[in-house]
């Protein structure tokens, strides 16, 4: 039987990843083994980790290695661990039930997928998706709008690749792992970007659900709700989403997306908030990223 390794992140948020934790090492189709990634090495979080009823791996970091560092390193673990699946978990979030895992792997062993993906809803309110999904220029916020776009059990060709994702082995080696340079926001897209780019099937599972706070808020709608911009709500989070959309939309199979990108924080920041530093900032951002500038300026905000 295949052996499927999970492998979830952390970073100072002990209460969420006990309840994540908890749901994770459930499921009726048990995880072989567990690997928690801690951005803080924290006694505490190793002392929870090893608690756990299943056989598990703590690998804590005596540097923050952000999201993307921390789930490469989980994941080449699991890969030299010898994993046939690895599915990922971030701290905040958890599968909706104790089916997830064996239904996603049914999903994928019928319809022969690299990767599979749940999909990701609100945790306050499971009806709603915990992020806007963008389908041409309509955008789907409810689970019954995704469904009715498929007709069918799979969405293919979409998925979110950290929250409840479950990957291929071999997939991982013809994609890779997360770029450790790009820290926090924008991982996951890249990562996406290769999995298109690499022609391999995949795509989220409609009948399984991955629970995550709430990610909407970030969204601003502009031209009457006909399209939207991302605003983040702190100065670190602006950061890391600007510069690293930057190095994003320059890379092959995203430059297509750069006018759009232009027209939609051109028209947020000069025309809805009427803030022209904003947009010289968000200029300034996105250019170290396409410049592949990626100092340590964010990581020690």
């Amino acid at each position: 039987m295949s052996t499927v390794y999970a492998v979830v992140v952390t970073h100072r948020r002990p209460d969420p990843l006990a309840r994540s934790l908890a749901v994770l090492c459930a499921q009726n189709r048990p995880v072989d083994h567990l690997i928690v990634v801690d951005n803080d090495a924290d006694a505490a979080v190793r002392a929870l980790v090893e608690s756990q009823p299943i056989p598990a791996t703590y690998l804590g970091s005596q540097r923050n290695l952000g999201g993307a560092g921390g789930f490469a390193l989980g994941m080449l673990h699991a890969l030299a661990a010898g994993a046939d699946w690895i599915w990922l978990a971030d701290d905040d979030g958890c599968p909706d039930g104790p089916e997830v895992l064996g239904t996603l792997l049914d999903c994928a062993d019928r319809r022969r997928l690299a990767e599979v993906s749940p999909m990701v809803c609100n945790i306050d309110d499971p009806d709603r998706l915990a992020f806007p999904l963008r389908r041409g220029l309509v955008w789907r916020r409810r689970v019954s709008e995704l469904r009715a776009d498929s007709g069918d059990d799979l969405l293919p060709g979409i998925a979110s690749l950290f929250n409840g994702a479950l990957f291929a082995a071999a997939t991982l080696e013809a994609v890779g792992v997360p770029d450790l340079r790009l820290f926090v926001r924008g991982d996951e897209v890249e990562l996406h970007r290769r999995l298109v780019r690499s022609g391999l099937p995949f795509g989220t599972c409609l009948n399984a659900v991955y629970l995550h706070p709430c990610g909407t808020d970030e969204f601003k709608p502009i031209l009457g709700g006909r399209m939207h911009t991302q605003y983040p709500d702190n100065e670190t989070k602006r950061y890391f989403t600007y510069r690293n959309r930057g190095y994003l939309l320059s890379q092959p199979g995203m430059r297509k997306l750069l006018p759009q990108e232009w027209l939609r924080f051109g028209w947020y920041f000069l025309i809805t908030r009427r803030d022209p530093a904003g947009f010289a900032e968000w200029i300034r951002l996105r250019r170290l990223g396409k410049r592949e500038q990626f100092s340590s300026e964010g990581t020690s905000r």
